[in-house]
């Protein structure tokens, strides 16, 4: 079975930081594309960030320059540095990963659980 946990959210006035982890466990041979989503009460889903397998990184616009992706494959975790948050950077921030089992030839989408993220104004 495979898990991903993710943590580090909280609460945070506006301007200041957080940094979320996605720890993926299990029988993991490899992790491919690795994406952070968020949503917002009342709103849908939406995309924040996404990095390859090779480290290429992708930004929804309304979050370039403040958040940063990256990962760490040896300890197949990715994070999530928030800096300059805003209130509408409130929601709940989902991990989401292509993964591939040992014994399969597939790669399968897994989901965390999510980590709440509110942001004062």
């Amino acid at each position: 079975q495979v898990q991903l946990v993710e943590s580090g959210g909280g609460l945070v006035q506006a301007g200041g930081s957080l940094r979320l982890s996605c720890a993926a466990s299990g029988s993991i041979l490899r992790i491919d594309g690795m994406r952070w989503y968020r949503q917002a009460p009342g709103k849908q889903r939406e995309l924040v960030a996404s990095t390859t397998g090779g480290g290429s990184t992708n930004y929804a616009d309304s979050v370039k320059g403040r958040f940063t992706i990256s990962r760490d494959n040896a300890k197949n975790t990715m994070y999530l540095q928030m800096n300059s948050l805003k209130p509408e950077d409130t929601g709940v921030y989902y991990c989401n990963g292509d993964i591939m089992r040992f014994g399969s030839s597939w790669t399968f989408e897994f989901w965390g659980q999510g980590t709440q993220v509110t942001v004062s104004s």
